[in-house]
């Protein structure tokens, strides 16, 4: 899930732009690397915050400050040099390396550092560490530092820990800012303190593993709950019996771990954590040297603070007694379900146990009724498109497919239409896999796979149960297409789905399965593709002017958005500094007429089709992005992100 942060560029209307996510930075808040929201494109640190100097070169050492990595050259030897020199400046490699992996570079092409990572020269800490110091970033060593009470106040726990900078100097006068920091590519940490806080930030390089120590040291009430309880899981005997177990754990002694206090007081605050801040998904990942928790939340993947390796076993047990699976397997995969009251809120989680090279993979879909609204009016379309989806589920019969990736809200779409449908007039049926909410008032059927009750056999039988309306979970095959067409030819409104990029495509897809085009263009009504993207947080919301790069990545130019606003979430407690809060759909509506329907029958390709669905008014993902954006409900980064660009 790792994002790489694009390299800085100055922005010149003086506001930093909404950024992409730094992904898997670990720390001891919950969750642990939630980036503070700013806009997009940092401005150039090297360029706003040129490191101090003294005319030798090093930056004044007094006794409670950092100093000068022993064995560094000074900072303006190697200051704009080419990495290569940098790096034999350093002492990291011999001329004749450089040489070698120039050739290398030549033939094949890429990055000389990482040719000369590749070759076993430099280390990845080393080549950081020469990019750092090519930018003009200086290198201090934090051996035995003393640091200021006031500069660790000046930077907030939630702040330090995720970003992962120490605040080393504070002036309060001047407030101006030094910290350091373990990656010269960190902007999203300096926009936090400069946008945020309002600092006059200077920013140094130190050694990844003293910066952690010195943050764990000092940020140590930041941990809350978590850290207790981690502390509790290190100590515990009946856990410390599982190091270097691997596989040979007996079944009792994974019993008395699975039912530990540690254990269990690490999963309720997990879950309790994932609900209140409405997550969709809680991964439990084991690796060979560590275990990962991370949570989805609106979309986006965050890493909590881990627990240390050796009690993965013990947390995938008690996630399987939970769900009422067998701990004693664990060769082949298991789901089950977890039904809880929170709040008096009824709560299931959907439990996945996959078995993998270093354990047990355990993610649990958390299903809220609660925070899932399944109403056609709060999907986020647009009036008129509300308007023609309201007149394609109303048909009296015919098939309307909803496409997209997984994720993309293409079920809620369906489950809210049928809401609409569902009154005592109608017989609603649905073929599910798996069925993710009860809905009063309509029959919901979980197909079972090993007991060959698929999509196709259920469909079959749903038609001698005198539906009005039918929900077919997926198309995935010749066979469940064929019965949906059927269907929808003796008189029944048909709802599906199907894995596509956009409308258009869904034609293709359909007729790859093996549909005869005539089939397809009697039955087919329209087709609805949909992403989901995040909303900007209401309260700290904020006002800024987008970057030319920006809008090039909308294919736009400044003169095509004179007099438009844009926005972005600056980052606050309510939306945990990621600057949104929830998320609402982009919709594409295609519709068939005769003049389509001659298209697909001749065999037209897809660009053809889409051309044609333009002319007569269909509003492209990235349309109704951009009308997002102008409406200041989503940002640019986020439309770019979910939408493809136009042909």
């Amino acid at each position: 899930m790792s994002r790489v942060t694009p390299p800085p560029s100055s922005n010149p209307s003086g506001a930093p732009d909404p950024r992409k996510q730094q992904q898997g930075v670990k720390g001891p808040g919950m969750p642990a690397n939630k980036p503070g929201a700013t806009p997009p494109k940092a401005p150039s640190v090297g360029a706003s915050s040129p490191p101090t100097k003294t005319p030798g070169g090093a930056a004044p050492a007094p006794a409670a400050a950092p100093s000068t990595m022993p064995g560094m050259p000074p900072i303006d030897q190697l200051q704009g040099r080419p990495i290569g020199r940098v790096l034999t400046k350093m002492g990291k490699v011999t001329r004749e390396q450089v040489v070698e992996a120039l050739t290398f570079q030549k033939s094949k092409g890429g990055a000389l550092g990482r040719i000369l990572i590749d070759l076993g020269y430099v280390k990845e800490a080393d080549l950081n560490i020469a990019l750092a110091a090519q930018k003009g970033y200086e290198l201090v060593n934090l051996d035995g530092v003393n640091i200021p009470k006031e500069a660790i106040e000046a930077v907030p726990a939630q702040i330090a820990t995720t970003n992962k900078v120490l605040p080393v100097e504070f002036d309060k006068n001047t407030r101006k800012l030094t910290v350091v920091m373990a990656n010269q590519e960190n902007f999203r940490a300096l926009d936090d303190l400069r946008s945020l806080m309002g600092y006059n930030v200077t920013a140094k390089i130190g050694d990844p593993e003293q910066i952690d120590k010195l943050i764990n040291k000092h940020y140590n009430t930041a941990a809350e709950g978590l850290g207790e309880i981690l502390g509790e899981l290190q100590q515990d005997d009946a856990l410390k019996d599982l190091k270097n177990r691997g596989e040979s754990i007996d079944l009792d002694s994974l019993k008395e771990a699975a039912d530990s206090n540690p254990v269990r007081k690490l999963i309720n605050l997990v879950l309790l954590q994932a609900i209140k801040d409405k997550a969709s998904d809680i991964h439990f990942e084991p690796f060979e040297d560590e275990f990962k928790m991370r949570y989805r939340i609106d979309g986006i993947l965050y890493e909590m603070m881990p627990p240390p390796a050796h009690i993965a076993p013990a947390i995938a047990s008690r996630v399987k007694v939970m769900a009422n699976l067998d701990i004693a397997e664990r060769r082949m995969p298991q789901d089950g379900r977890i039904e809880l009251n929170v709040n008096n809120q009824p709560i299931d989680l959907r439990v996945s146990v996959l078995p993998t090279m270093f354990g047990e993979s355990v993610v649990m879909r958390v299903l809220d009724r609660s925070n899932v609204q399944l109403d056609l009016d709060k999907l986020g379309m647009r009036d008129d498109d509300l308007n023609v989806m309201r007149q394609l589920i109303h048909r009296p019969n015919g098939i309307v497919i909803c496409t997209g990736p997984t994720g993309s809200g293409k079920t809620t779409t369906l489950y809210s239409a049928l809401r609409e449908l569902n009154d005592v007039s109608s017989k609603l049926i649905t073929a599910e896999d798996p069925v993710e909410y009860d809905i009063d008032g309509i029959i919901q059927c979980q197909i079972k796979p090993e007991i060959e009750l698929t999509f196709a056999r259920i469909l079959r039988s749903m038609l001698r149960q005198d539906p009005d309306t039918i929900l077919v979970g997926e198309i995935r095959d010749k066979e469940t297409a064929e019965i949906a067409v059927q269907a929808s030819l003796t008189g029944h409104l048909v709802f599906s789905t199907l894995h596509t990029n956009d409308a258009p495509s869904a034609i293709a897809r359909l007729l790859d399965l093996g549909l005869e085009p005539f089939l397809v263009t009697a039955t087919l009504e329209g087709i609805v593709a949909q992403r989901l993207v995040r909303k900007i947080c209401l309260n700290c919301k904020a006002e800024y002017t987008p970057a030319e790069e920006q809008l090039m990545e909308l294919e736009l130019r400044p003169e095509d958005v004179t007099g438009k606003k844009f926005w972005y979430g600056k980052g606050c407690e309510q939306c945990n500094n990621t600057g949104y809060r929830g998320r609402f759909g982009l919709y594409e509506i295609m519709l068939l007429d005769d003049d389509m329907r001659d298209l697909i029958v001749k065999h037209a390709s897809t660009q053809v089709l889409r051309a044609e669905a333009k002319k007569r008014g269909m509003r492209t993902l990235r349309q109704s992005g951009l009308m997002a954006i102008f409406d200041g409900i989503s940002t640019i980064e986020e439309v770019v992100r979910e939408t493809i660009m136009e042909e």
